[in-house]
């Protein structure tokens, strides 16, 4: 397991400002514009290694995690023994996660679009998906039900144009939409 602590050559404890700071130093040191050659494909594997680093350590959530998987590793390889490390208000990481915040809740912490939320909501997706034979079965009936309304919508769409053109005020358009829009003609060609 990689040390990302290592990689921005910071303190574990350190603080966000810390290693943001770290990062931008790092970033500027091994930038791959500096280098050339066997040098610059080393910078180019660094500067991949340090924004990795960082996307963990700067994300909350995603460095609590990070934090509980470096605590186990060391535990196992000192006692061989597997315990969890206490968080911040002194329960265990695995109370925590047995407890299970509802998604709104977890996702107030992490802004919208960031990787944090993104890999929250991936996380639920998967949990509800593997783990809930219930959830599994509602998924299949709401995708059931959505192929319905989507053959039921293309349906009514084409008895809605036929209506059109059997009607001889609204022909014309339809014979213009059809016949003279090039969308449609290319269309068209594809099928002919």
């Amino acid at each position: 397991m990689k040390n990302y602590y290592e990689i921005l050559e910071v303190n574990p404890k350190a603080s966000k400002e810390v290693i943001e700071k770290a990062y931008k130093v790092l970033v500027k040191k091994y930038h791959p514009d500096l280098y050339t050659g066997q040098k610059q494909i080393y910078a180019e594997k660094k500067i991949k290694e340090i924004n990795e680093a960082y996307n963990i350590l700067a994300d909350e959530f995603l460095k609590e995690q990070y934090d509980n998987e470096i605590y186990n590793q060391n535990r196992i390889q000192s006692q061989g023994e597997v315990r969890t490390r206490p968080d911040k208000h002194g329960k265990n990481y695995q109370a925590n996660q047995k407890e299970e915040m509802p998604l709104e809740e977890r996702m107030k912490k992490h802004k919208v679009g960031s990787l944090g939320a993104i890999i929250e909501l991936t996380k639920q997706l998967i949990h509800d998906l593997v783990k809930s034979k219930e959830k599994r079965q509602e998924i299949k009936e709401i995708t059931k039900k959505d192929i319905l309304a989507i053959i039921l919508t293309i349906i009514v769409i084409i008895l809605i144009g036929m209506i059109l053109w059997f009607i001889p005020f609204t022909n014309g358009w339809m014979r213009e939409l059809l016949f003279e829009n090039p969308l449609f003609n290319w269309i068209g060609g594809l099928f002919s």
